[in-house]
């Protein structure tokens, strides 16, 4: 692979800050939060058996003994009463999340770590991992069995990976008695069993508890698309109203109307850039046919060497004429930094980007207060409008096959995991986990923090997601498809041999990490795939 921009949000986070915007952003974010009045109040409230005081609202976090949380914190605290506790839980988690679990947040209110410790009596020790390196440092400590870690934090995709490596557990015995509810028609997550297949599980098995949310979501300006002028300009040469695109049609004619390089202003900067941009593409390919265009049939045979790949890929290329001209090198600082500087009239991006950029605090934004949100662009089809986004990066966590008390570390991950703690855990700027639960959608601190108007249309973004491909050998399937990608974006390949040779790279991929396990793995991941069709209006 190309040694093109790869910074990651967790490298960037780590780095002290090189990117102005983004820290200038990070920086500011306890401000804007306002949590409301802090009191130091130590009391639950009435019936609950734990969770955070001593702040504002803390009682919304707080559980009963009958909760994920409650039966999680019960149960440990029974292992520590027989004397069948660990001596520790040792967590490997990337340096730039260790905040959300280590900084108080909001005033007044304990660390998540502190409360866990107050509550169970078992110490919890976060190791840092470099950021960016989580899946090699855990390759590292399966292959060595160096048994350093007892719980790994690494992108939700390389569960397939991990679990035919025999390196973490499968977790559904741990499931069925503790009920996390992660299907709650209320509080659980998007989509209900979908939502847990394509977060938490690997050919019909759970493997991971999901501690992110990283679906790729569509922003733009409403200062330009609200431009009386500019919306007369628009209906005079297109001949409808300018409004966020519903289909991808839509979404090409008003890229071509804003864009304007010699004003400083792009039509979209949705990512072209190795590594990042394939998401990209992803979007355009799964919503030519309804409800979706999978990536490969029941038999397991690539269908991406078809005409619909061919489109997509036409399309994703024929795109970079309203991006920077220098758009295959731009990663996700150079995005939000043009973005801040007024640069772009729609981009798509990691759901973070209001929270940092549509801010009062943050004086390197010139977008604060003109920042909307929208669906997905889609297309129409058979009477329904077919809009996907795609799921990218997101952490999962996984019990190592190697830790002594297995149960504790699960116990742990189900406490943090779980609605009320995760909510709080997530409105905390201390680090880079986002919101994807349906409790986090409606908590008013996460409201706060990621701001409303953006919250209602990420939760609708999140029930028309697809996975990116999470099953043994992603990231050689994913390489794949990138470099040919970028192989047509630079007009090194046309978009028909592109598609061919990803087909044919496939092809070997899926012999090497053997047909009959794959083909278990390509239908299971099918049940994560969403069916919502929308109505044309």
């Amino acid at each position: 692979m190309s040694n093109l921009i790869r910074m990651s949000r967790r490298r960037l986070l780590a780095s002290g800050g090189k990117a102005a915007v983004f820290v200038a952003a990070a920086g500011i974010a306890p401000q804007f939060i306002r949590p409301g009045r802090a009191y130091a109040a130590d009391a639950l409230a009435p019936g609950m058996i734990g969770g955070p005081t001593g702040f504002d609202g803390s009682e919304r976090y707080q559980y009963g003994p009958d909760t994920p949380e409650g039966r999680a914190i019960e149960a440990a605290k029974a292992m520590k009463g027989a004397g069948k506790a660990p001596a520790k839980i040792v967590l490997g988690l990337s340096d730039g999340s260790i905040g959300q679990l280590t900084q108080p947040f909001p005033a007044g209110a304990p660390s998540i770590k502190d409360l866990w410790e107050k509550e169970t009596g078992i110490p919890l020790e976060i190791v840092g991992v470099p950021n960016g390196q989580e899946f090699t440092k855990t390759m590292q400590d399966i292959s060595t069995k160096g048994g350093a870690y007892d719980i790994y934090a690494v992108e939700w995709n390389r569960l397939g990976d991990l679990a035919e490596t025999g390196g973490i557990l499968k977790l559904d015995d741990f499931v069925a008695q503790h009920k996390p509810e992660w299907d709650d028609p209320e509080r659980g997550y998007v989509n209900g069993a979908k939502g847990v297949s394509l977060l938490n599980q690997y050919r019909g098995s759970t493997y991971g508890v999901s501690l992110d949310g990283d679906f790729q979501t569509w922003v733009y300006r409403t200062d330009l698309f609200g431009d009386e002028a500019e919306q007369k300009a628009f209906k005079d040469k297109y001949g409808y109203e300018l409004a966020p695109p519903k289909t991808w049609k839509q979404h090409g004619d008003i890229a071509a109307f804003f864009q304007r390089p010699d004003k400083g202003l792009f039509g979209s900067t949705d990512l072209r850039n190795q590594g990042w941009g394939y998401t990209n593409w992803y979007q355009r390919y799964v919503s030519m046919a309804s409800p979706n265009q999978f990536l490969f049939d029941e038999t397991g045979k690539p269908l991406i060497n078809s005409e619909q790949g061919i489109a997509a890929t036409t399309e994703y290329v024929e795109s970079l004429a309203h991006h920077s001209p220098d758009a295959i090198s731009w990663g996700w600082p150079e995005q939000y930094g043009n973005f801040a500087k007024g640069g772009a009239a729609m981009t798509c991006a990691f759901s973070n980007l209001p929270k940092f950029l549509d801010n009062a605090g943050n004086k390197d934004s010139q977008v604060t207060g003109k920042i909307g949100s929208m669906l997905p662009p889609g297309r129409e089809i058979d009477g329904k409008l077919i809009s996907r986004s795609v799921l990218w990066l997101n952490l999962s966590a996984s019990v190592s096959s190697q830790a002594k008390h297995p149960e504790a570390c699960y116990l742990f991950l189900q406490w943090l995991g779980s609605s009320r703690i995760y909510a709080w855990m997530t409105a905390n700027p201390g680090g880079y986990f986002d919101p994807f639960r349906l409790s986090d959608f409606s908590d008013p601190l996460v409201r706060q923090t990621y701001h409303a108007y953006h919250m209602d249309v990420v939760r609708e973004t999140v029930a028309r997601t697809v996975p990116t491909i999470n099953y043994p050998g992603a990231t050689a399937f994913h390489n794949a498809l990138d470099e040919n990608l970028v192989a047509a974006l630079t007009k090194a390949k046309t978009a028909e041999q592109a598609m061919a040779d990803t087909e044919a790279e496939w092809k070997k991929i899926a012999r090497r990490t053997g047909e009959e396990k794959l083909l278990e793995a390509i239908k299971t991941n099918k049940e994560a795939w969403p069916t919502v069709l929308d109505p044309i209006s």
